[in-house]
C-alpha cells in the first residue's frame, strides 16, 4: 500500500497515511496536494486529482511535543539504511553494541543494523573485544527525522527536493 507524507500547516512532517485516507483528506478541503506522483492520478465518475505523495493541511495542528522518537528494529534498519554498520554490505539484522547479557538495552545509541555474519561473529562481546570497528557512530533521529527517513527508505525514494533528508 502506498504511504503519503502528511505535513501540518507549517510544512512539519506529521505522519503518513493510506493513499485512500490521503484522498479523502484532499476532497474534503482538509489537505493539498504538495507533490504528487508524475504519472498517475485518482478518478472517479466526476472528480480527477493527482495522486498525492506529500499532502499538507490546511490549517494548523497542534501536536503534542514529542521528545524522542520510539525505538524500534525497524527503525535501525531504516536509520542505518539497511547497511551493516561493519562491513557495509546488506544489514538484515539488528546488533547491540553492548550486548543486552551486558547491560545494554535496546535504544537508539545502542543499537545499530549488521549482517546477520558479522552479527553471529561479534556474538555476545563488544566490538572492541571482538576486534571489528563501527564504519559510522549510532545516533538517535529526531522524531520527524525518524519519518522522513521511514518515507525515503533508500534514498530520496520520490520525496520533494525542499523536505529536508537526515544524513
Amino acid at each position: 500500500m502506498r504511504e503519503t507524507l502528511v505535513l501540518n500547516a507549517s510544512f512539519e512532517p506529521l505522519s503518513t497515511v493510506t493513499l485512500r485516507r490521503a484522498v479523502v483528506l484532499v476532497l474534503q478541503e482538509k489537505a493539498v496536494v504538495e507533490q504528487a506522483h508524475p504519472e498517475l492520478r485518482v478518478r472517479a465518475a466526476t472528480v480527477e486529482l493527482p495522486m498525492p505523495r506529500v499532502i499538507r493541511l490546511s490549517r494548523y495542528v497542534r501536536v503534542p511535543f514529542r521528545r524522542r522518537a520510539p525505538w524500534s528494529r525497524r527503525g535501525v534498519l531504516v536509520r542505518d539504511r539497511h547497511r551493516c554498520a561493519y562491513c557495509g554490505r546488506r544489514a538484515t539484522t539488528v546488533d547491540h553494541v553492548v550486548p543486552r547479557s551486558r547491560g545494554g538495552g535496546d535504544t537508539w545509541l545502542n543499537t545499530v543494523a549488521s549482517c546477520a555474519e558479522d552479527n553471529h561473529r561479534k556474538a555476545d562481546r563488544t566490538p572492541e573485544q571482538a576486534g571489528m570497528r563501527l564504519l559510522r557512530t549510532p545516533y538517535e533521529p529526531s522524531p520527524s527525522d525518524a519519518l522522513v527517513l521511514a518515507l525515503g527508505g533508500a534514498g530520496r525514494g520520490g520525496l520533494p527536493d525542499w523536505l529536508p533528508v537526515p544524513a
